[in-house]
């Protein structure tokens, strides 16, 4: 519920009601086909994200760096050990993966497996 709200506030659309209504049957879709559901943030987002993180285009983010973005955007169950941890070395593919895999748990409404 927090989601649809916020994308309420965040895309203002003329006629709340249809808006909502569509992003719940978008909810449906992805819960039935396990296909992408409707999410505030994008790869252009996630990619800013990252950009800020790595000022000096290293093409990756510390361990420390990646838990605190991810908790930011709203994610709380956090891959503890996705690829690159051992080095320290979270690279942008990584990163982009797991935030989009943690803002889709976040913003579904149903239970998942």
């Amino acid at each position: 519920m927090d989601n649809l709200t916020s994308m309420l506030f965040f895309y203002r659309p003329e006629n709340p009601r249809e808006f909502l209504i569509e992003q719940l049957e978008q909810l449906k879709i992805s819960q039935q086909c396990g296909v992408k559901g409707p999410s505030l943030f994008n790869n252009s987002n996630l990619d800013a994200a990252f950009g800020i993180l790595d000022p000096t285009n290293q093409k990756y983010i510390t361990f420390a760096q990646y838990k605190h973005a991810l908790t930011t955007l709203g994610i709380k169950d956090i891959n503890e050990c996705p690829e690159g941890v051992n080095e320290d070395r979270i690279s942008h593919e990584t990163f982009t993966t797991e935030a989009i895999q943690g803002l889709q748990r976040c913003s579904a409404t149903y239970e998942q497996p």
